[in-house]
């Protein structure tokens, strides 16, 4: 019982964190990509991209873009199983690839703004 009662605490405890990681994923234009870094970064805990990972890895909403949340330097990593959708996606949305990569990665990363 007490395994189930840590891993209880231990959910509820992430699901702030996953909350801002979703809002972050939703603000993601079409066209945009952003690192599993720069998404925790931005949902408040700049070390957890792996966090990112597994939640976007998880995350089965079709409101979610999680396509467009990629790896370091550009590479796709991974989508529920499918790079090759992932890859599909992105090229649909007119984001320019070379094999698993993203091409012109300064221009395609979605900054977004602060302030206001």
């Amino acid at each position: 019982m007490a395994r189930k009662a840590r891993k209880a605490r231990k959910e509820r405890k992430e699901e702030p964190f996953t909350a801002r990681v979703l809002t972050t994923v939703r603000r993601i234009p079409a066209g945009r990509v952003a690192t599993y870094g720069d998404v925790a970064a931005l949902a408040g805990k700049p070390r957890a991209a792996r966090a990112v990972g597994n939640i976007m890895r998880d995350c089965r909403r079709a409101d979610v873009p999680c396509h467009r949340v990629i790896a370091s330097g550009g590479r796709l990593g991974g989508y529920g199983g499918s790079e090759f959708l992932k890859r599909s996606l992105l090229i649909a949305e007119g984001v320019p690839m070379s094999g698993a990569r993203v091409r012109e990665l300064d221009r395609v990363l979605w900054k977004p703004r602060t302030g206001r």
